[in-house]
């Protein structure tokens, strides 16, 4: 029995030294990640102990930690997408110890969705832009490269629309964030402002950013202290792809063709004035009153409705010495596109009669031309500069064909009103960035920019006709406008610069609190100018064919007298002008109140100053005015970890809507159907704004959020009709004050992953509800104007706004060896009811119906070098379709369809 005993005390401390041993021959591994171009941590790298079962990813800061190695010498292996794998040989494991390593990654030049290019290739990755939206202090919302490839996003409006709580102005270039359109949203190009490239607008249109050049798109729904205080829906924030890899070229073509446009191959028309690539040179001519000097011909010309887009892409690194690293990169893209569309164009009063009842049918042709050239020096791991070049032309062309009953013209249901035209777009971005970690505690970064827009629309031609049964067509007049040329130009230079530093408060590397303060300013000059040239019929019984009308508008039968030609403002042109200076200051403090509580209090000062002067057919000798403003905007942002995964967010803040240029310029613009002029007594608004969240991330690759925000506006600004004898349209301060409230919901999530995680279904929604009122009041516009407003309703909806917006999406992709994937998605997107125009004169608001789009998108890498493209767009082919709800009944007045859209890509990897 005691032999028992000791055999069994013996077997127990046996077992025990063995566990001993066992436990004091381990360490532990820890390290972090970065980018060894760009010195960014890289967030989901894959951390392996080669020959074992040790695995670690690294964390959103780039660390890991492996716990547990057997002591000893080992072999680690390191890999994440779109970098080169690399492996950490002879790592020397010691018993109870802690191996401190630093690992670098270099990019390769591709994306497992796409061939992307990398400063931050993890900022473009959807697991690394969830990572920074889970630890921000902040608010943060932003869509990625990887994203916008997957659902098949070719350019930034397209892009944010399918954010949650946003949408897009489908026939003109405005977005919508949470209800509110383009004088209530900014633009900004890796944080720095762009100027607006249209003259009725104050943004610029996001279509001209090709998501070739997108690393990722950050749209700001909660102001805070860094942000110009011009803020009401939100700001978009376009940063641009760069490089830090040993090298790549790429080239890639494709051609996405139209169903509405093939139907009509043989018959598409448009009327002459640029070129295919989208340039222009054409000018006014000499002499324009005195002969037909007019060089542009007015005659249709054939197209073949075939479109072909090119791009190139590249990049090349140096190392410089032993910490710093040359980036450079530059791609250049060519595209174009074709549209048809046919349908309805009516326009009646309240009682349902008609003003005009015609057909519509319209052919487009759009172009796009990019070049983006970044070259970025990392001096070392604490400092780095960058300049980034960006150039951007692109054209419009369209010809409108309206054929039917039109007031006081042709009233028997002959007419014919064809409206052609052209327009071109140059932008010229030069940007200076740089970022420096001065000492553990103190960071500053800095940037200058100096930007410049060229909008010309060189000769818009508009004609009007009528049918004389049995013999053909003849000119058209009531109006001296109803037959003319226009031409308008704008030239806008914007420079902006941002300066700002950061100091860490308590420990460095886990600080209590951060300090920030800086200086940011803007300033902007603006000249605008145009001109129409009118044509005054004598003879209006020659029956003229409308394909060649060169042959009745030409110097000989302008000596005959046929017509004569009057300019608007005689050979002068109308013009307006502009410059705002915008010198602004802030400061905010980030607090962690307690482990789980972070507070970032700020203010901004604004010192604003805005002078407009104009010379009009109605104020001949000239005249101007200043607006001058101080504004402080207080805003808070609280942020609770209710655990690892969770996160409760407050934002409040004060901002304010700045009146733009023309709208406070008595100028006279008229774009064929209304005549809109500025308002000299228009103010800026002032918005309160509160919002609500709470996030759910479940997986690095997962997230649900819920938020419900709210705006109070006052005195909010508005379009609106202000004669009624005409169709003359001004801004006002509509009314004391609008509101906006409304939810959002949020959902990413891997439905099911299988062999090996090769294999993956996901899924994407997210929801908007909104309500916005805004009140209409008459007297206070007639107080504050010279104009007398006759609304239809005391209050309304904000124009652009719909309740109900969904953007949902389903994906597979397939890894099946180690450089070839497919990725299948397919989206839908739905906007319900909202307001185009509201109504006056007791006529009803005008609606556009809401409708939804489907969208199959499938993207492949065959192997290393070769990737192919397939896209099927707007697939269901809904019926756009405008109504005017009058009290007697709703009139229907717009109405055409898109028709599908089939695209084929194909990209080659040179090296």
């Amino acid at each position: 029995m005691q032999n028992r005993k000791t055999r069994i005390v013996l077997l127990i401390g046996v077992f025990l030294s063995i566990f001993t041993n066992a436990q004091a021959q381990r360490g532990s591994i820890r390290g972090i990640i970065k980018d060894s171009g760009t010195a960014e941590n890289i967030v989901g790298a894959s951390i392996g102990v080669v020959g074992t079962t040790y695995g670690a990813v690294s964390d959103d800061a780039g660390n890991f930690v492996l716990t547990g190695v057997p002591a000893g010498t080992c072999e680690l292996q390191v890999s994440y997408v779109g970098y080169t794998t690399v492996r950490v040989e002879n790592v020397v494991v010691r018993d109870g110890l802690e191996v401190v390593l630093e690992i670098k990654l270099e990019s390769v030049g591709e994306l497992m969705d796409e061939v992307v290019v990398t400063t931050s290739r993890r900022r473009g990755n959807d697991i690394a832009l969830l990572a920074e939206q889970k630890k921000s202090s902040l608010v943060i919302q932003r869509v990625g490269a990887q994203e916008l490839s997957r659902k098949g996003v070719s350019d930034a409006a397209t892009a944010v629309a399918k954010m949650s709580g946003i949408s897009k102005e489908d026939a003109g270039s405005q977005v919508y964030i949470r209800g509110l359109g383009d004088r209530y949203i900014s633009t900004s190009f890796n944080g720095l402002p762009l100027p607006s490239n249209d003259p009725r607008l104050k943004n610029i249109a996001l279509e001209l950013f090709s998501t070739d050049i997108v690393e990722f798109i950050a749209v700001d729904k909660i102001y805070n202290s860094k942000m110009f205080g011009d803020f009401g829906g939100g700001g978009v924030d376009i940063h641009s792809k760069d490089y830090s890899g040993n090298g790549m070229l790429e080239v890639s073509v494709s051609s996405t063709l139209n169903t509405n446009a093939l139907s009509n191959r043989d018959d598409f028309r448009l009327l002459p004035g640029g070129s295919r690539w989208g340039f222009s040179e054409y000018s006014i001519p000499p002499n324009p009153l005195g002969g037909f000097n007019f060089t542009n011909s007015m005659n249709p010309e054939s197209r073949s409705p075939y479109p072909v887009s090119v791009r190139l892409l590249g990049g090349k690194s140096f190392n410089i010495g032993t910490e710093g690293r040359l980036n450079f990169f530059a791609t250049a893209s060519f595209g174009n596109s074709y549209e048809y569309r046919a349908g309805i164009n009516h326009d009646v009063n309240a009682q349902g009669a008609r003003k005009r009842w015609s057909d519509q049918e319209r052919f487009g042709y759009t172009t796009n031309s990019t070049g983006l050239f970044n070259v970025g020096y990392l001096i070392n791991p604490q400092h780095k500069i960058s300049y980034n070049l960006l150039f951007v032309n692109s054209s419009d062309q369209w010809n409108d064909n309206y054929s039917g009953y039109f007031r006081d013209i042709t009233e028997d249901g002959t007419g014919l009103r064809r409206l052609g035209s052209y327009a071109q777009n140059k932008l010229f971005v030069n940007q200076l960035l740089g970022s420096h970690q001065l000492t553990d505690r103190i960071d500053v970064d800095w940037g200058l920019s100096a930007n410049r827009v060229e909008y010309t629309m060189p000769d818009r031609i508009q004609n009007m006709l009528r049918l004389l049964d049995g013999q053909g067509y003849v000119i058209a007049q009531n109006a001296r406008s109803d037959n003319n040329r226009f031409n308008q130009r704008l030239h806008e230079n914007e420079y902006a610069v941002n300066l700002n530093g950061s100091y860490k408060i308590g420990d460095s590397e886990t600080p209590k609190g951060i300090i920030r303060a800086g200086y940011q300013g803007r300033f902007k000059k603006r000249n605008f100018e145009a001109l129409q040239f009118n044509f005054h019929h004598t003879e209006r019984s020659l029956i003229v064919d409308p394909d060649n009308l060169d042959a009745y508008y030409n110097q000989e039968n302008y000596d005959r007298g046929f017509f004569s030609i009057e300019g608007f403002f005689g050979e002068r042109p109308q013009t307006y002008s502009g410059d705002q200076k915008i010198h602004a200051g802030y400061v905010s403090l980030e607090y962690n109140l307690t482990d789980r509580l972070t507070s970032v209090l700020g203010v901004r000062y604004e010192n604003i100053r805005q002078y407009v002067d104009w010379v009009t057919l109605f104020v001949p000798e000239g005249d101007n005015n200043t607006l001058a403003e101080n504004q402080f905007l207080p805003n808070l942002n609280l942020r609770y970890a209710l655990n690892e995964k969770q996160n409760l967010r407050l934002g409040a803040s004060k901002t304010y809507t700045l009146p733009q240029f023309k709208e406070r310029a008595p100028f006279y613009f008229d774009d064929g159907t209304a005549l809109e002029y500025g308002n000299p007594y228009l103010y800026p608004s002032t918005n309160y704004n509160v919002d609500i969240k709470w996030e759910l991330f479940p997986s690095s690759s997962e997230l649900v959020s819920l938020a419900a925000f709210g705006k109070y506006i006052q005195d909010p600004i508005n379009l609106y009709s202000v004669s009624a004898t005409s169709n003359d349209i001004s801004y006002v301060n509509i009314g004391d004050a609008g509101t906006v409230i409304g939810a959002e919901l949020e959902l990413k999530k891997d439905i099911i992953r299988w062999n090996s995680d090769r294999d993956l279904f996901s899924v994407g929604l997210n929801v908007a509800y909104m309500n916005t009122n805004q009140d209409i009041d008459a007297n206070k516009v007639q107080e504050e104007t010279d104009f007398t407003v006759r609304p239809t309703h005391n209050n309304a909806s904000f124009t652009g706004a719909s309740d109900l917006l969904v953007n949902a999406d389903l994906t597979y992709s397939k890894r099946w060896r180690k450089s070839g994937n497919l990725t299948a998605t397919v989206t839908y997107s739905y906007f319900s009811d909202k307001v185009y125009a509201l109504g006056v004169e007791q006529k009803g608001n005008l609606v556009d119906r809401g409708l939804g789009t489907l969208d199959f998108i499938v993207r492949s890498k065959i192997n290393q070098r070769i990737g192919i493209d397939l896209l099927i767009k707007n697939i269901l082919d809904p019926e756009y379709r405008r109504i005017q709800e009058n009290a007697s009944g709703h009139v229907p007045v717009l109405t055409y369809k898109k028709g599908q859209y089939f695209s084929l890509g194909l990209s080659y990897q040179l090296f």
